[in-house]
């Protein structure tokens, strides 16, 4: 499966975007999970949907601010209330054995290239 991210720009602070991650085939079998990764700092995992359930996993980390939802072969990234310290390239990735739960990245993931989320004023 081959995914495709979007949705990216410049937000000012308090403001909302929504990403989305396309995929070339059905995500049914596929945990999808988006990641961030800012300037100087290690990769992040923010949520993670499963394809079999819809189930949704976050990191305590979130704060409630943002949210996933998957339409399709479509995953979306609903971000709210954005902060300067959520900029970052945004990437979501797909699981072949779909287990969000847990929590882990393995070698059979498939990436999609980043979006650039900028929170300025």
């Amino acid at each position: 499966v081959q995914l495709q991210a979007s949705g990216g720009g410049l937000v000012q602070p308090g403001g909302s975007l929504r990403l989305s991650c396309v995929s070339s085939g059905r995500l049914d079998h596929y945990g999808i999970a988006w990641f961030r990764q800012a300037p100087g700092k290690e990769r992040e995992r923010l949520l993670c949907i499963s394809g079999m359930d819809g189930s949704t996993y976050w990191e305590d980390s979130m704060e409630g601010r943002f949210a996933i939802s998957r339409e399709k072969n479509t995953v979306y990234l609903q971000m709210n209330n954005l902060k300067p310290e959520d900029t970052a390239v945004y990437i979501c990735a797909a699981d072949p054995f779909d287990r969000c739960d847990l929590g882990i990245v393995g070698p059979n993931w498939h990436w999609g290239q980043g979006t650039l989320v900028t929170v300025s004023s």
